[in-house]
């Protein structure tokens, strides 16, 4: 995941500038950035299945093949079709391996949260330096070649899929696995979550800076606290995985939620810097306190893949409508407004999984 994750994280930060060198307008980069996120909510169930049947080794090595190709893809796209495809199959890809690095996590449900928060940690190391390095790149080989030298590491990945264990296969379940299912407390919690990190903070970060300095430093602060949700979920996403698994995950995550909530509140009332800090780092912690919850909920003969697949799906709808909705409403609510909705959203959240899950 790590190996695969480096050129949709550079993509990320180079796309919007070079928008030109791959043949797109702005309007269709937003599509782009966007269209790996839609593919994922409507193929989590579908991938959960397909692992069920052929097993998670086979999968992630396919999803390692087309990590590969998709990265490449980057670099030789000119006009929207290429990219479009190469997006497509990164959404995809990305759908594999998240639930099978999580399927793999939880085997030992007794330390999911341990497992499944150092996977997260590792799978961060990736696009970091992405994101550290892709910068000197660029200006070294320009902005299409980047990534066709990072399909070179991101094919090592293909290697280390054959040497995953054989044999192993989701549990076999009653229900028939689907993704767009009725969500469930928890999975209402992730997609406010989705909207409110993915959406509103990271639409409206740069801006809030912007009122009070130059466009180029707003975009350099904003881009610095937005590079903090990948060092978020690499130092909280394990410690707080360790502290579910002797506490009880239950526990650790209303800490985690509430605290989420705060940063949101901290936002809203003017404490920006502060108040994302908090936001990010305990929004790194739920990245393995969600699944860890689900796993000590479950018996070791229940299936975990289908309410993982339904959860990372939500969340991901959450993250798709969260940029929309925030555009729009920027025209008629301020950004500390919707962050302060966003915090009471999510604390009627909590109470609704308390109460009900």
């Amino acid at each position: 995941m790590s190996l695969a994750l480096l050129g949709d994280a550079l993509l990320y930060a180079v796309l919007p500038a070079y928008a030109s060198s791959f043949g797109l307008t702005l309007p269709w980069v937003g599509v782009m950035l966007s269209a790996n996120r839609i593919v994922r909510v409507f193929a989590y169930g579908l991938v959960a299945r397909l692992t069920q049947r052929v097993g998670v080794r086979t999968m992630c090595i396919g999803a390692a093949v087309v990590a590969t190709l998709s990265t490449a893809l980057y670099g030789v796209s000119q006009g929207p079709v290429l990219m479009l495809l190469a997006r497509v199959l990164w959404g995809l890809t990305y759908a594999v391996l998240v639930l099978a690095t999580l399927s793999y996590a939880i085997e030992s449900r007794a330390s999911a949260g341990t497992r499944v928060g150092v996977g997260q940690a590792i799978q961060r190391v990736g696009p970091i330096l992405a994101l550290l390095c892709g910068a000197w790149l660029v200006g070294q080989v320009g902005a299409n070649d980047v990534f066709l030298l990072l399909a070179v590491p991101t094919a090592l990945a293909i290697p280390i899929a054959m040497s995953l264990p054989k044999g192993v296969k989701a549990k076999d379940k009653k229900q028939r696995s689907t993704s767009l299912a009725r969500p469930s407390p928890i999975d209402v919690l992730y997609f406010l979550q989705g909207y409110g990190v993915d959406g509103v903070f990271a639409l409206s970060i740069t801006l809030i800076f912007a009122r009070e300095a130059s466009l180029s430093q707003a975009v350099i602060s904003g881009s610095a606290l937005l590079a903090m949700r990948h060092f978020g979920e690499a130092i909280a996403a394990p410690l707080f995985g360790w502290i579910a698994d002797r506490m009880g995950a239950r526990r650790v995550f209303v800490l985690a939620a509430v605290m989420t909530m705060s940063g949101f509140v901290g936002v809203a009332i003017g404490l920006t810097v502060i108040g994302a800090l908090v936001m990010l780092l305990f929004r790194g912690a739920l990245a393995s306190l969600g699944p860890a919850v689900i796993a000590q909920s479950l018996t070791d003969k229940e299936d975990a893949l289908g309410p993982l697949a339904r959860m990372q799906a939500w969340r991901d709808i959450g993250a798709s409508c969260g940029p929309l909705a925030t555009g729009v409403l920027l025209t008629v609510v301020s950004a500390e407004i919707q962050h302060a909705m966003v915090a009471v959203a999510m604390a009627a959240g909590l109470a609704y999984w308390m109460v009900y899950d």
